[in-house]
């Protein structure tokens, strides 16, 4: 029943920007603590930005922490990411997802990811 689609993601150049949303229906959006994940070719599924349900607290990895920025409209049940100054090693499949308690990746409700690619 619950459905997240991610959209927003391209090709961009070496310190381009841009900006992932997220549409989830299906749960009471409101009441969870969300994320954005990605995953690299090579490498595990990690969570990159996390916000707690009201929106008043964020929390980001420390590969991007100072250029991306995690937001929400509990409104409309959405989730965005701003990402500016992109690096090649940004490039990754980008999946939003409920943020865990334990800091686990989950291990369901993923949606089909939107691909960012970084490359000049």
């Amino acid at each position: 029943q619950v459905q997240f689609v991610e959209s927003g993601g391209g090709l961009v150049q070496p310190g381009g920007s841009l900006r992932l949303s997220c549409a989830a229906s299906g749960v009471r959006f409101s009441i969870y603590a969300m994320g954005w994940y990605r995953q690299a070719p090579g490498k595990q599924r990690e969570l990159v930005a996390g916000i707690s349900p009201n929106g008043d607290i964020t929390d980001y990895a420390d590969s991007i922490k100072g250029r991306f920025a995690i937001s929400r409209d509990n409104a409309w049940s959405t989730l965005s990411l701003q990402m500016s100054s992109l690096k090649p090693e940004d490039t990754a499949l980008y999946y939003c997802n409920f943020q865990t308690a334990d800091g686990r990746v989950p291990v369901r409700d993923w949606g089909q990811g939107t691909q960012v690619t970084v490359s000049s």
